[in-house]
């Protein structure tokens, strides 16, 4: 899938009713579709599970999908225990449970793969290979103050809702690739694989955001050491830039590190075609050991 096929309107498709797990307190919202192996996608941010539509889309005619929104995101409502990436990682284990899966190809993307990383610490022998897109080891390395970030933030709280849209399109995807897009169309794409209005961002986000800063698991990251982990920065991410994706893989023995030109923090709906050819070379080669 490329780029341009991202930013087209959804082909139909038969619909998938959500699946729900009461656990903690909440109604955990996912679905789960294809043949093979599982995969766990846990998204970041303010971001519903449903953005994880272009993975699954070019992964599930060979591996069983499973996505879903965190709690107190989406239809996981009401958010129910105090939020910690602890306790996201709880549910995300929880999901893997009700499935009756032994282990899982688990995939976190930027505060998803704080989560990734803390069920992995917590629950290793649940947790076939690890892939952490666009993420870091510590939470306070998320979108450090800059000029870049300073303005580009403050754009996204104020102005009219169409202003908050582009300037949130600046946090996520390259300059390059903005200055020959229609933004307002790709506003409206990110939106419905967001499930949300770029420019309005949900309440929960708050609450996510103080459990991402929260979190630091550098000095634990060598317990990682013989699990199958493949880190994947942007070159051009303002919220997980590559030095933090290059700490986070250098302190987990044996992680291999890559690092994509030309792409931001959207990396996984900008280059999927790129990110899901890695993912299922980094999928294959965890179930062939």
């Amino acid at each position: 899938m490329s780029f341009n096929d991202v930013l087209q309107p959804p082909a139909a498709s038969p619909l998938r009713e959500w699946q729900a797990l009461e656990y903690r307190g909440c109604r955990i919202a996912y679905q789960v579709q294809g043949v093979g192996p599982p995969v766990l996608l846990i998204q970041g941010v303010a971001v519903q599970g449903d953005a994880w539509q272009p993975q699954v889309d070019g992964l599930a005619d060979r591996y069983r999908c499973l996505w879903f929104d965190n709690r107190g995101l989406g239809q996981s409502q009401p958010m129910g225990a105090n939020l910690s990436v602890a306790q996201m990682a709880d549910d995300a284990e929880a999901l893997i449970n009700a499935q009756g899966w032994d282990s899982a190809h688990v995939v976190g993307h930027s505060l998803g793969g704080l989560i990734a990383l803390e069920l992995a610490l917590r629950a290793r022998r649940r947790v076939r290979s690890l892939a952490l897109l666009c993420t870091f080891a510590n939470g306070q390395a998320a979108g450090k103050l800059s000029p870049r970030m300073l303005w580009v933030g403050l754009r996204t709280q104020i102005g009219t809702r169409r202003q908050r849209r582009h300037a949130f399109l600046e946090l996520v995807m390259p300059p390059a690739l903005l200055a020959h897009t229609d933004r307002d169309a790709l506003a409206a794409r990110l939106g419905q694989l967001f499930g949300r209005d770029l420019g309005v961002a949900p309440t929960v986000q708050g609450a996510q955001m103080r459990a991402m800063r929260a979190y630091d698991a550098r000095g634990r990251l060598g317990e990682l050491a013989g699990l199958p982990t493949l880190v994947v920065s942007a070159a051009h991410d303002p919220i997980a830039p590559p030095a933090a994706g290059r700490v986070l893989a250098s302190g987990i023995p044996g992680a291999r590190y890559d690092e994509i030109p030309d792409a931001s923090h959207g990396l996984p709906i900008q280059c999927s075609g790129v990110v899901n050819g890695m993912l299922s070379a980094h999928f294959a080669q965890a179930d062939a050991v």
